[in-house]
């Protein structure tokens, strides 16, 4: 060590000159490749920065680095692009980056963010986006409380629906998923993926999806049944309009509240502006989230002002929040509504949602495809096809998911703006 030391100091020796000059050229080449090291160096701690400090939801997240977003793509930092075929799990309806959203969040920005807890000052962002999805609601649906996510959607209909019965019965469904929060697991189909945190809330009931015998578990003692129109993580499960205009009417026997989780198939997804449309039903409590806030985070249960002003007493402030209904999120949600309802989204949801299936068919070894509108579940034989086809999808440029109960099948909810070209795109991949 004293001897290399030694000649980098020495430099009047002949030897010392050499070695200093091939430590230059060194220096010199490694200059010349900086901005590919410095990149890769970047994105090596970034990575490692992801592992150790945020926290993971399972041992195997997909870790891709997204640089940007644009359109109905996502950009890693190697510059490779994928096709979102999922709309970050049914968000992004308009895509990403849509410049009228953009704008809207820019233009609250500047004008104010955060002023006060929620329910307390007017703020106009709230008040039209309000104003304009009662528009497109039924009458009895008129009074909107804005929360930060659909979870909290689930927990605050849970609540006003207890308060408003006076009874503490709560009914779902099997395979039913409705969020991860306390209560709204509670009301989750899936005993083995609730049974870690238990105990959760009493008196809840479980009843099987579609079955016209179990409605007679819809008592006098009831507060509420909770139920998805097309159940999401059981992958994409639907019963008919008989079944439901059945357990509407068995509601309205027992005056039990219906609330419908829209979380998912709301703004368009399946074909109409909300699910329930399909089924000549009105639920007395409607939740929004995910695409609601245009990509922003933003959830919402809405109802009768009637049902609703029993939050106001008894006591007082009986649901509140700090960040819901936050004006910025609001100013992007009212924007991506105005663009859902203008330009009749539900109905290209459709056209290209049909277009889309028969070319997934093309995938080998599927053996059904269940879907409306765009909301779509390619199931296959067992779960290692699908796992080897999703990582196939991925390596084609293609980004799609599983679904939390069927692991066999393939979750597509694309952007309701692909076109022609998409499918295109997708069906060259595929060959």
């Amino acid at each position: 060590m004293y001897f290399r030391q030694n000649l980098f100091i020495n430099d009047n020796s002949t030897q010392g000159q050499s070695i200093h000059k091939i430590t230059q050229r060194i220096h010199t080449f490694c200059e010349s490749l900086c901005p590919l090291c410095l990149r890769a160096k970047k994105i090596n701690q970034m990575k490692n920065s992801f592992y150790k400090y945020i926290a993971q939801t399972s041992d195997t997240p997909i870790a891709i680095e997204v640089e940007r977003a644009e359109g109905v793509y996502f950009y890693d930092t190697s510059g490779k692009k994928y096709l979102d075929l999922i709309a970050g799990i049914s968000v992004c309806n308009m895509g990403h980056s849509y410049p009228t959203i953009i704008n809207a969040v820019k233009e609250q920005i500047d004008k104010y963010m955060h002023v006060m807890v929620y329910g307390e000052l007017i703020q106009q962002s709230q008040v039209e986006l309000a104003d304009i999805l009662c528009s497109f609601l039924p009458a009895s649906l008129n009074s909107v409380f804005f929360v930060n996510s659909g979870s909290e959607a689930v927990e605050g209909a849970l609540k006003l629906a207890k308060r408003y019965t006076g009874r503490t019965e709560l009914i779902h469904f099997e395979n039913a998923y409705h969020g991860s929060s306390h209560g709204a697991m509670s009301v989750m189909g899936n005993q083995t993926y609730k049974s870690a945190f238990q105990p959760l809330l009493p008196d809840t009931k479980a009843i099987r999806f579609g079955v016209e015998g179990d409605l007679q578990q819809i008592t006098e003692k009831t507060a509420a049944i909770i139920v998805e129109l097309i159940q999401g993580e059981a992958g994409v499960r639907m019963a008919t309009a008989e079944y439901w205009q059945k357990l509407k009417q068995r509601c309205e026997e027992t005056n039990t509240l219906l609330i419908a989780d829209e979380i998912q198939t709301g703004l368009g997804r399946t074909g109409k502006l909300f699910a329930f449309e399909h089924y000549n039903i009105i639920p007395d409590i409607l939740l929004l989230g995910k695409a609601f806030g245009g990509g922003m985070p933003l959830g919402a249960f809405v109802a009768d002002t009637k049902t609703m002003n029993v939050l106001t007493y008894n006591p007082v402030l009986g649901h509140i929040t700090t960040f819901g209904g936050h004006p910025v999120c609001c100013a992007a949600g009212l924007a991506h509504l105005k663009l859902i309802t203008e330009n009749k989204m539900w109905e290209n949801a459709e056209a290209i949602g049909e277009k889309l299936e028969a070319i997934l068919w093309k995938i080998p070894h599927v053996k059904e495809i269940r879907r409306k509108g765009l909301m779509m579940a390619v199931d296959f034989y067992d779960k290692q096809t699908n796992f080897k086809t999703l990582h196939s999808f991925l390596q084609k440029g293609l980004f799609s998911d599983w679904f939390l109960w069927c692991d066999t099948a393939m979750r597509i909810a694309p952007p309701l703006i692909f076109g022609d070209e998409e499918l295109r795109v997708i069906e060259m991949l595929l060959c």
